[in-house]
């Protein structure tokens, strides 16, 4: 057995990757699948379309690469996190499209609910947010007809993605999930190490419709999906396998992901830190029975800008065409987009927020459009750097590990060295997420090296240093803030 199989289930698309005893990569599969928007913030998938498309990109990777499914040691998932299932355990159908974490749709809720804030905060580390499962999962049981008395007849269970595609590779036979997805639900406390009954009251969710909770590497059961059965060995959600993929193994190590929307994580060791700065406190990784701790910052709208440029305005082709917009842009113009489409996240949790683009003039363009796109995201990256720094007293000299499709570009990594006046380390492997789940997996398979090995493994593609003037730096970041704040609803 020298492969493992990593299922990388994201927010537009699933992919498969296989990687060798390794880690290094093999083949890949990837498919799209359908976003619905049935209302203003609200954003929906079809759970079965995740399914077809994991199932079909499983089967695509194991042919393309020529292997025989026998070879393959174990599978590793990660998932888009927060997206809420609720499935008919009988039959497998889905109550209802599965709810995004992007949907906005609990806000009114959350916003009734801000007296509680604080303990729920203090038992999950996280905010009163409709980002979170547990609100979303509350909708449910309380819209669609029947789902409620199904739920409390035990008919309905609940799962993030991972969950869901356990369930359906196993046949139905295991409902479970890992510590990383658990204590993204705002239904888990961080602290015990289970689901919180205080927390499940206070949103009226049956506590028979939760998943049992397992370390990240560990028994989830087995598949037949490619034919021979095949164990899964290691679950962990996306942001969490991304810093598990750059090794951030030690206190202090921080990455940041640009995939749809960003995602910074600070490794805090086995203490969770609580944050004075509107930051999450979150389970980096569990491993033999121990929680690492993180803080993390989550940025809804990063490499979707470009989606927008693409999609919505129609000034680019490709994403690929930004770099060259943006170096083209006329440096005289100061234009400050705040990507706030679905609200802005950490530090300003205001779910009412919506896009804003300031500095505008006649002479602005598609350039200028291109690079006040790029720069967003490496403005937003200094909210929550700053934020970070704050709560943990300073970072010292702490390098950000980047990854994800939008680290790609030089152009944006440097403006992101430079607003952030430190370093930015590109990793040789991008595809940090998928090697999280897989080093996850072959680790518990015996067939990968352990966590320090695997660590002296990490290898740097390319370090960015800051080239800009710190007064030019400050003046910039001032402006931004200030158009954040003409931005915010709260």
């Amino acid at each position: 057995m020298t492969h493992i199989l990593a299922i990388d289930q994201g927010t537009t698309s699933s992919r498969a990757i296989l990687f060798s005893a390794d880690l290094k990569i093999v083949a890949t599969a990837q498919e799209e699948f359908a976003q619905h928007f049935p209302d203003s913030g609200w954003v929906e998938h079809d759970l079965e379309d995740i399914w077809a498309t994991v199932a079909r990109t499983c089967r695509e990777v194991v042919k393309t690469a020529g292997i025989d499914a026998g070879d393959i040691a174990a599978i590793g998932i990660t998932n888009q996190r927060e997206t809420t299932a609720v499935w008919d355990r009988r039959t497998g159908t889905p109550a209802h499209r599965a709810i995004v974490w992007q949907d906005r749709r609990t806000a009114a809720f959350c916003r009734e609910m801000a007296a509680h804030e604080a303990e729920v905060t203090a038992r999950t580390g996280l905010l009163m947010d409709p980002y979170f499962s547990g609100t979303k999962l509350r909708w449910i049981l309380e819209n669609v007809d029947g789902a409620r008395a199904d739920a409390e007849a035990g008919h309905l269970i609940f799962g993030t993605i991972d969950s869901y595609l356990i369930w359906k590779l196993t046949g139905g036979r295991a409902h479970v999930t890992d510590a990383t997805n658990a204590c993204r639900t705002m239904l888990y406390n961080i602290h015990k190490g289970a689901w919180d009954d205080h927390v499940c009251g206070l949103l009226d969710v049956p506590m028979g419709m939760l998943p049992e909770v397992r370390d990240c590497a560990s028994e989830f059961g087995t598949t037949d999906l490619l034919g021979p059965e095949i164990p899964i060995l290691g679950v962990a959600g996306d942001q969490q396998a991304a810093t598990i993929g750059q090794a951030c193994f030690q206190p202090g190590m921080m990455k940041s992901t640009y995939g749809t929307g960003c995602f910074a994580l600070l490794n805090t060791g086995d203490a969770p830190v609580a944050s004075t700065n509107r930051l999450l406190t979150t389970v980096a990784y569990q491993l033999d029975g121990v929680p690492t701790y993180a803080l993390e910052g989550s940025i809804f709208i990063a490499g979707a800008v470009v989606q927008w440029l693409r999609d919505g305005l129609g000034i680019i082709g490709s994403a690929a065409e930004t770099q060259a917009l943006a170096e083209a842009a006329d440096p005289a113009q100061r234009l400050y987009l705040v990507p706030a489409f679905t609200g802005l996240g950490a530090p300003h949790w205001d779910p009412e927020a919506r896009g804003a683009i300031f500095g505008l003039t006649r002479g602005s363009g598609p350039a200028e459009f291109a690079r006040a796109a790029l720069e967003s995201v490496g403005y937003q990256t200094r909210d929550l750097l700053d934020a970070m720094r704050a709560d943990k007293g300073g970072l010292g000299d702490t390098v950000l590990r980047v990854d994800g499709g939008m680290s790609a570009s030089d152009w944006s990594m440097q403006f992101l060295s430079d607003i952030l006046g430190a370093p930015v380390d590109r990793p040789e492997v991008l595809e940090t997420t998928a090697l999280g789940a897989a080093w996850l997996a072959g680790m518990r398979a015996g067939v990968c090296p352990d966590q320090d090995g695997f660590a002296e493994g990490w290898a740097l593609e390319r370090r960015f240093e800051p080239k800009m003037a710190e007064a030019d730096r400050e003046d910039r970041y001032a402006g931004w803030s200030d158009a954040v704040q003409r931005t915010l609803v709260r």
